[in-house]
């Protein structure tokens, strides 16, 4: 294992362990002394990596409270409280968030380059903020955006994160007609794509908006605008990775659904323990 501090490859590995059950190792060159989580975020935590990649999971993925999560791990003995929860939720979902980006960059299809795109609403310290959202033709996530302005700034900000996320431009977009819109389609993307504005061909996003208004309607609201948009993010990034529809209304066997749904989680939880 490389050395964390001065990255030696002259490492050897020593008989005793954490006492969570870590490897030690110690560095010829240097003299230090570390262990397997050593330079991570997760180090100097006294929970196990599995424990903490568990609640991320759970917390990003089912409408579930920071309270409701310190609940059920208490009933298997682990005591921590929902602070705790909130702060490996902030270390661990930038990491599984551009880790996911980076997997969904080398998609490409026929269907990826028809975009879909529209804004919907959420209350930031009592504030309304502007969560812009796109997906393609078949219903995978392109990329997500929350803004404090709805406005030309925003527009081009979400554009350009959109091509960087998808890794390609689209030949056509879709959307509500917001004045916003042609122009920051025109700066951002190109001259050549095909800027469509219909409220009925948005229906599919829209109805793809409730999957995060249902996640955030358990919990008491955003108090900081990063928060929210940090939780936004991982959650249409989970959601999209874990998405086992490849096209609308496809019908996908219990048993495939089983094996693909645990297959992909245990992905994200080797993605979050080894961050």
């Amino acid at each position: 294992m490389e050395c964390v501090d001065c990255g030696s490859l002259a490492t050897s590995e020593r008989r005793d362990r954490t006492a969570q059950g870590y490897r030690r190792f110690r560095c010829r060159d240097c003299g230090r002394q570390f262990n397997e989580r050593s330079g991570g975020v997760l180090n100097r935590t006294q929970y196990p990596s599995d424990v903490i990649a568990l609640v991320v999971l759970w917390r990003l993925r089912y409408r579930l409270t920071l309270q409701n999560l310190s609940e059920m791990f208490l009933e298997r003995g682990i005591v921590f409280s929902h602070e705790a929860v909130r702060q490996w939720e902030a270390k661990l979902t930038p990491i599984l968030t551009a880790e996911l980006r980076q997997r969904r960059h080398s998609k490409h299809g026929a269907g990826r380059r028809s975009w879909h795109v529209d804004e919907t609403y959420l209350k930031v310290r009592g504030c309304w903020c502007f969560l812009y959202r796109a997906i393609d033709r078949n219903g995978d996530l392109v990329d997500t955006l929350l803004s404090e302005h709805r406005d030309m700034a925003a527009a081009q900000a979400f554009f350009r994160s959109a091509r960087l996320a998808a890794g390609m431009t689209p030949d056509r977009v879709t959307t509500d007609g917001h004045g916003s819109y042609p122009r920051a389609i025109r700066s951002t993307l190109g001259r050549h794509v095909k800027h469509r504005t219909s409220a009925y061909r948005n229906n599919g996003l829209e109805q793809d908006h409730r999957g995060l208004k249902g996640r955030i309607r358990c919990m008491r609201g955003f108090k900081e605008f990063t928060a929210a948009a940090r939780l936004c993010r991982g959650y249409d990034e989970l959601r999209a990775f874990l998405r086992l529809r490849t096209r609308h209304n496809q019908q996908v066997l219990a048993h495939r659904r089983r094996v693909l749904h645990l297959r992909r989680a245990t992905a994200v939880l080797a993605i979050l323990q080894t961050a």
